[in-house]
């Protein structure tokens, strides 16, 4: 599992005239049941995704793919989950 850390490196405009097509990718990536949690940081200076993918050669590739890219940074950081609160169980490993 990774943690995506986004932050932005332009202006609010610039970020919010791509949160469009960024929501379609993330839209996209939910459906191909990558992500399963995402936000904004408070204050609003970038975002979290957590990620389920098979490599870092995957999470780099999905990563590609986000219009975020022109706007912002990524920190990848791979964790292997051990425990959840009961009813996600599924994204533990196994």
């Amino acid at each position: 599992m990774y943690l995506l850390i986004l932050t932005y490196t332009a202006p609010m405009e610039e970020v919010d005239k791509l949160l469009p097509a960024h929501r379609l990718y993330l839209e996209k990536n939910y459906t191909a049941e990558h992500f399963i949690v995402s936000g904004r940081k408070n204050p609003r200076t970038g975002g979290i995704i957590i990620c389920r993918a098979n490599s870092r050669a995957q999470v780099e590739q999905i990563i590609h793919e986000d219009p975020f890219n022109a706007v912002a940074t990524y920190q990848v950081i791979e964790f292997e989950p051990s425990k959840c609160i009961a009813g996600l169980e599924s994204i533990l490993l196994e």
